[in-house]
C-alpha cells in the first residue's frame, strides 16, 4: 500500500479542478483595518482585505482590546482546563448569561468556536429525544450537517428556504415522533434569509423544536444584535438559538442560548464541550465587551448596511455580476473554479485586493464567485479602487463569458 500516493493524488485531483485552496500570511495592522500586510514568497505589500468575518471591525475596537489587556493582567493567559474541571472562568459565567439575555432565552452555553456549538448541540439534542427526525434546508452549513449525521437519526432534506416542501415532509411523518427544524438565518454564500415566522409556523403546528443559526446575524441585526429574530420579533418561537464570536463579535467562540433543561442537557452529555478545553479567560473577555458594546451601539450596524448597499450599488453601474442579496454579503459570480482562483489571484498580486475564491463544495459547481464582506471601515476610495480593479480584471479574464453562462 502506497500511503503517501494516496494523499498525493487526492491533492493532486482538486488542483486539476481548481479549487485547491491557499492560506493567504496576512498580518492585520491595529488601528487600521481592513488594511493589512501580506507576507508572500516575494517580500511584504500592503492589501486590503474585502473578505473578513470580522464584519464590524470589533476586532480593533478599543473597548474590546482593553478589555482583553485587563483580563490577562488579572488572570493570565490560558483556562486552565475543560469548564467540569478547572476551566469555568467568572468571564465564561458574566458572557453566558449576557449572551441569554440578548437573545431572552434563560441560558446560554459557551463552545470554542461556531462549528463546535452547532455539530456537538445538534447531534446532542437528536440522539436524547426518542425516534427524532430532523428537517434540515438543504444550504446549511457543513456543521449542521455533520450534527445531523452524528445525531444518528431519521433526516430529511428540504429545498432552500421552501416552507411548502417542509410541510409536505413534515405531513408524511408520523406526528408522533420527535422533530427538530434545522436552518439558518442569514445563508452565508447567497445573502438571503430565511422564512422565519413560517418555519415557526410549521413547528406549532407539527410540534416540532425549532434550531437557527444565527452566525452571519448576531451583532448585525436587531435593535441590539440579536439577530433577524430580534429584528422580525421572533425569538421567542425558537428553541435554541445558536451563534458564534467569531464575525460581527471579532473575536472566537460559539454558543447556544434556550431552556435551563436544553442548555443543562447539552452540558451534561456532549462529548464536544465535556472534554473540551475552555476558551481562554482574554478571548471571553474581548467578546464580553464586545457583545455589550453592540447590545447598546447601533451606529456599527447602520453604517455596515449602507456600505453593503452602497457597494452592491457601484457593481451593477460597472455591469458587474453582483448575485441577489438583501443582506450585507455581496456574491460576485464569476461561474468558474480555475477563472475564480485566477482573478483572485490578479486582484491580490495586481491591485492590492484580498478576496478569496469561493468554490465547491462550498458552493455549487458553476456558481463559483468572489464572496465581498463590506464593513463600516471600507472608505468611498477604497470602493472606487476595488470596482474599477474588477472591471479591469473582468475585461483581462473575459470573464463574463463565464458568469453569463452560470
Amino acid at each position: 500500500m502506497d500511503y503517501d500516493r494516496i494523499f498525493s493524488d487526492a491533492i493532486t485531483a482538486i488542483k486539476d479542478e481548481g479549487r485547491y485552496r491557499v492560506f493567504m500570511d496576512i498580518e492585520r495592522k491595529k488601528g487600521e483595518f481592513p488594511s493589512a500586510t501580506w507576507h508572500s514568497e516575494n517580500g511584504e505589500k500592503d492589501i486590503v482585505v474585502w473578505c473578513s468575518n470580522d464584519y464590524l471591525g470589533m476586532g480593533q475596537h478599543p473597548d474590546v482590546i482593553a478589555a482583553m489587556k485587563d483580563a490577562i493582567d488579572k488572570v493570565g493567559a490560558g483556562s486552565g482546563g475543560t469548564r467540569n474541571i478547572s476551566g469555568t472562568h467568572h468571564y465564561h459565567v458574566m458572557l453566558e448569561e449576557e449572551l441569554a439575555s440578548l437573545h431572552k432565552k434563560e441560558a446560554a452555553l459557551l463552545f470554542t468556536s461556531g462549528y463546535i456549538s452547532n455539530e456537538t448541540s445538534i447531534s446532542t439534542i437528536a440522539k436524547m429525544l426518542p425516534n427524532c427526525i430532523i428537517y434540515s434546508d438543504e444550504l446549511n452549513h457543513s456543521s449542521m450537517i455533520n450534527g445531523v449525521l452524528n445525531g444518528k437519526c431519521e433526516k430529511r432534506i428540504f429545498m432552500h428556504n421552501d416552507a411548502k416542501h417542509l410541510e409536505e415532509l413534515l405531513r408524511a411523518d408520523d406526528p408522533k415522533a420527535a422533530k427538530i427544524i434545522l436552518f439558518e438565518s442569514v445563508y452565508s454564500m447567497d445573502g438571503d434569509f430565511a422564512p422565519i415566522k413560517k418555519f415557526c409556523d410549521l413547528a406549532d403546528k407539527y410540534n416540532c423544536m425549532t434550531y437557527m443559526d444565527e452566525v452571519h446575524a448576531v451583532g448585525m441585526y436587531g435593535p441590539h444584535g440579536g439577530g433577524v429574530a430580534e429584528e422580525r420579533g421572533l425569538m421567542d418561537r425558537i428553541d435554541v438559538i445558536e451563534g458564534t464570536l467569531g464575525k460581527a463579535y471579532g473575536m472566537m467562540g460559539g454558543y447556544i442560548t434556550a431552556s435551563k433543561d436544553i442548555v443543562d442537557s447539552v452540558r451534561s452529555f456532549a462529548p464536544g464541550f465535556i472534554f473540551t478545553t475552555s476558551l481562554s479567560p482574554a478571548i471571553t473577555a474581548g467578546a464580553l465587551a464586545s457583545v455589550r458594546h453592540l447590545k447598546n451601539s447601533q451606529v456599527e450596524r447602520d453604517r455596515h448596511q449602507e456600505r453593503a448597499a452602497t457597494l452592491k450599488h457601484m457593481m451593477r453601474d460597472k455591469k458587474l455580476p453582483v448575485m441577489p442579496s438583501l443582506s450585507h454579503i455581496v456574491p460576485l459570480l464569476v461561474g468558474d473554479p480555475v477563472i475564480c482562483k485566477q482573478a483572485s489571484d490578479m486582484l491580490l498580486e495586481e491591485y492590492g485586493i484580498y478576496v478569496q475564491p469561493i468554490n465547491y463544495p462550498t458552493v455549487p459547481r458553476g456558481t463559483e464567485r468572489l464572496r465581498f464582506a463590506p464593513n463600516p471601515l471600507h472608505d468611498d476610495e477604497m470602493m472606487e479602487h476595488l470596482v474599477n480593479s474588477l472591471q479591469e480584471v473582468w475585461q483581462k479574464l473575459d470573464i463574463h463569458k463565464y458568469s453569463s453562462a452560470a
